[in-house]
């Protein structure tokens, strides 16, 4: 006999468990017009997520990552018209990384109410407390005030140094199993930022130890696909949102507004016929151990090689088939680096997981703890792409 199987909305789940519940507990059997069996032996963090609509979370992520999107595409513009000896100078991708951490910070509380506020993110104030940082701090607070003022939503008095410290430091959560916990990276990418390529605000929400919400703010990453496009066309639209809820899909808009597209991660099931996503930087992901894996899968395409986030959002509507980061031996992922994107991809159809083919577990604080290297892609391709992982590991492994 064959089980239909069915997607329920949240308010179906939690009308259907109140309707059934008090009747179980009777020991009578419910009753309904057609076969129906509800699994009720997931765990407490999966069930909670399936069963809560994350909306209010989710408008308010995707306003707090467009304005920081905003300020750090100020700071960056600026950046680039300056003369070449200053580009080597770091601060200012320091000021976009502290102001961008802030605007999060102080939109998600605005929205949602700071009792119970929790965020786990990159930056803390301390360089800004001393004589040294007082500089930077004020660059800072102008930055943010000129954001939120140019937003017209908030409409509050200009924050102070404390507000915008209090706001920074607000990032010191830890995470856990327990709760809800944003995770956000301010600028995903620095390197990338500095160059004035790719980079990302990335900003998810954990409940309970799982990814339940997902927003990417792409301010560089064209609106079409990469596949047809050279990343430096000048004459490309650009500037990408990818937002994700659990159960609900991944979208696509402009950071300007424009109108929602689902999105895809791409249905292609042969290796030869795949294009694959690494870091930018070599210092980032091992580019000789990609390079044997993509050789094994036969693969023919070269790498696109793009900093930041900005690769999740691009997998998720299927600009390419294959994501792999191999860190240096010693290196520890931090979940601000990948908890959005994952969320991203997998609500786009694609797989995410660790180079053995496990899950990531979000769930153990501030890292991810990892068998060698992350991979993403589709359904159709893992099982090929976590063989030849195996193979080029072991092959790495024996050659040492």
């Amino acid at each position: 006999m064959e089980m239909a199987t069915f997607t329920l909305s949240s308010r179906t789940i939690n009308s259907l468990t109140q309707k059934t519940l008090p009747l179980l507990t009777k020991n009578t059997k419910p009753h309904f017009p057609f076969s129906l069996c509800l699994t009720l032996r997931a765990s407490k963090s999966t069930l909670r997520a399936v069963s809560m609509s994350y909306d209010k979370e989710l408008d308010a992520a995707k306003n707090a990552a467009s304005l920081a999107a905003r300020l750090c595409q100020k700071v960056q513009k600026a950046l680039l018209q300056a003369d070449v000896q200053s580009k080597s100078d770091k601060s200012p991708v320091t000021v976009a990384d502290y102001g961008s951490q802030a605007v999060i910070s102080f939109v998600l509380q605005k929205e949602l109410g700071s009792a119970s506020f929790s965020l786990v993110a990159e930056e803390d104030s301390g360089d800004l407390c001393n004589e040294e940082g007082n500089a930077t701090l004020q660059r800072i607070m102008k930055l943010v005030n000129e954001t939120l003022a140019s937003d017209g939503t908030y409409g509050t008095a200009p924050l102070s140094e404390e507000d915008v410290l209090a706001a920074i430091d607000s990032g010191r959560s830890e995470g856990g199993p327990s709760g809800q916990h944003w995770v956000l990276d301010p600028i995903d990418g620095t390197k990338g930022f500095l160059r004035g390529d790719q980079y990302a605000i990335a900003l998810g929400l954990l409940d309970e130890g799982k990814v339940v919400l997902g927003v990417l703010a792409c301010p560089n990453l064209p609106l079409s696909s990469l596949a047809s496009h050279n990343l430096q066309d000048a004459q490309d639209k650009v500037g990408c949102l990818f937002y994700a809820q659990v159960g609900s899909g991944t979208y696509m808009q402009s950071l300007d507004g424009s109108t929602p597209i689902k999105v895809h991660v791409t249905d292609l099931d042969n290796p030869e016929e795949a294009s694959f996503f690494e870091s930018f930087e070599a210092a980032h992901s091992l580019h000789d151990l990609s390079s044997l894996i993509a050789k094994k899968l036969g693969v023919k395409a070269p790498p696109v090689r793009i900093d930041s986030q900005a690769k999740y959002g691009a997998l998720s509507r299927g600009d390419g088939a294959i994501y792999l980061r191999f860190p240096h031996k010693g290196y520890r992922e931090k979940i601000w680096d990948h908890a959005a994107g994952y969320l991203v991809v997998a609500e786009a159809g694609g797989v995410v997981s660790d180079a053995a083919g496990n899950p990531l577990d979000f769930s153990k604080g501030r890292y991810l703890d990892l068998h060698e290297g992350i991979i993403a892609t589709n359904q159709k391709l893992m099982p090929a792409l976590l063989k030849a992982v195996k193979e080029s590991l072991n092959e790495k492994a024996s050659s040492l």
